[in-house]
């Protein structure tokens, strides 16, 4: 998998980014893979600059739009889901906002395939990417209800907004075997995780959680 070209250590000391990695392995995530990972990505370059100083806290931050940069917790929880016990080569993300996430998957999986509404986002977390030397991911500016059909099938879809009720085109571009992580529900949200079976659709519901809602169209 590739390594970053700009870790950004200078800014915020290793052992603050430490700090937090400690916390997430408090809170219960094992992949020990992601935590060095998460460990290694500067946090602080996907926020404003006046933010850059709460990065490493656990906690979710405005990014503008009316969007947020997910609290570290989730972004390791949803990531580890994902993973499961078989490592996805084919990932799509639905919902780029700052990139952070997308960074994250793109160190731990071959291809990263990132949709989001919100053009100003977008290009925001392309000149990120570059940056930090990130070869593999894959951007388009749409509406990430319908995914990204000529791209699939996919190993794992990765959902960072929440809608109320799955969309039907994500769980159609999964992969026999395949894994959905997404948050669902308006007022009251759960994550989910649908896996894609021979049968038809697995669905465990994980555990409560808050996301922006998953609205639909381009802007």
């Amino acid at each position: 998998m590739p390594k970053l070209t700009h870790r950004g250590v200078g800014m915020t000391s290793q052992r603050t980014r430490n700090r937090l990695i400690e916390r997430l392995r408090e809170q219960g995530i094992a992949n020990q893979q992601i935590l060095d990972v998460m460990a290694m990505t500067p946090r602080h370059l996907f926020v404003d600059e006046a933010l850059a100083h709460r990065a490493y806290e656990d906690t979710a931050l405005p990014i503008g739009h009316s969007q947020t940069i997910s609290q570290p917790y989730i972004v390791a929880r949803m990531t580890e889901l994902l993973m499961g016990h078989e490592a996805p080569e084919r990932v799509l993300e639905v919902g780029t906002g700052s990139g952070y996430q997308t960074a994250i998957l793109a160190q731990l999986v071959k291809e990263v395939f990132t949709v989001e509404r919100i053009s100003a986002l977008l290009e925001q977390a392309r000149t990120r990417f570059r940056t930090l030397g990130l070869k593999s991911v894959r951007h388009r500016h749409d509406d990430g209800h319908i995914g990204w059909a000529d791209r699939g099938p996919f190993d794992g879809i990765l959902c960072t907004a929440s809608p109320r009720q799955v969309p039907e085109a994500l769980v159609e571009q999964l992969r026999i075997g395949g894994r959905l992580v997404i948050p669902v529900g308006g007022d009251e949200q759960h994550l989910h995780v649908i896996t894609r079976t021979e049968a038809g659709f697995d669905d465990e519901i994980i555990e409560p959680v808050r996301f922006v809602p998953l609205v639909g169209g381009r802007s």
